[in-house]
């Protein structure tokens, strides 16, 4: 069977491993590349611990409820403005019908503004008392919602602060190694050049081990933390969303609640107005 697309050539090893390294030199030289391996690793591991805790800080917190209030407030404007526009609209209509019947401007005008001082406060009022209701319902479901987004936030962020307490030391022992590789390659430098003693063969064959285990962890770990990192993000964004539609299915609840209220209201609004305008024909 053929070589697999990502397998390198066999004098890579030849070249790069320690315990091919055939005098002191080569042996301080090959170690060196180990040492910088397991250092871009420890450290992209604590990136990644320090990423996948960012969430979970208190800036972050106060933008995630922050969000979701302003989009809430977005949600209840659109409807209170909705409510507002329905019965100008219904105004405009009437008016529409019976504007340009009066027999003068002046008539025209006094039909307005009998329009505007008996039928449009009452409706506006009416308007008014609905997008109260609508408000004070959206409060409690928002504090609720907000309150629910609070408690599973909390909840992943105690599971992710229990996953970096378990990781953390993995990138330490990357950095520890480091350390030990960069030791012992100081030391092949310091017994001058010739051939590898048995004593520093063993040592370099030992640590190469050691980091070819250690390397393998920490790299799993770091593909595995990804993955982790990929859920939270997507838990975090799913709770925001949660939340939100938590608020916006109570404010469409009420909303429907209160529609045959606000729809009569628009018709007795509407039959007063026409009442008006039959009034001013006689």
């Amino acid at each position: 069977m053929g070589a697999m697309a990502h397998d390198l050539p066999d004098w890579v090893a030849e070249l790069t491993d320690p315990r091919r390294a055939a005098t002191l030199d080569e042996l301080a030289d090959r170690l060196v590349p180990l040492a910088e391996h397991a250092i871009d690793v420890s450290r992209r591991l604590q990136a990644q611990l320090n990423e996948l805790n960012d969430p979970f800080k208190r800036e972050a917190l106060y933008g995630r409820v922050e969000r979701l209030k302003a989009r809430v407030g977005e949600a209840l404007e659109e409807i209170t403005s909705e409510i507002a526009a329905s019965g100008e609209e219904r105004m405009e209509r009437v008016w529409a019908d019976w504007a340009g019947r009066a027999e003068s401007g002046a008539r025209e005008r006094e039909l307005r503004r009998r329009l505007d001082r008996d039928v449009v406060p009452v409706l506006s009022k009416q308007q008014q008392d609905v997008a109260e209701l609508v408000a004070e319902r959206t409060s409690t479901a928002l504090e609720e919602a907000t309150q629910m987004l609070l408690t599973r936030v909390e909840e992943l962020a105690k599971a992710v602060t229990d996953l970096i307490h378990e990781v953390l030391p993995l990138a330490r022992e990357g950095l520890t190694l480091a350390s030990r590789i960069s030791a012992l390659s100081g030391h092949a430098r310091k017994s001058g050049r010739g051939p590898v003693p048995d004593d520093l063969k063993d040592a370099g064959a030992a640590t190469s081990r050691a980091f070819d285990e250690a390397v393998a962890r920490l790299e799993l770990e770091w593909a595995a933390l990804g993955a982790r990192s990929a859920t939270v993000r997507a838990a975090l964004r799913g709770a925001e969303e949660s939340a939100f539609s938590q608020v916006t299915e109570e404010m469409t609840r009420c909303v429907e609640e209160l529609a045959p209220r606000h729809v009569q209201a628009l018709n007795e609004a509407e039959a007063k107005a026409r009442s008006l305008f039959e009034e001013s024909r006689n």
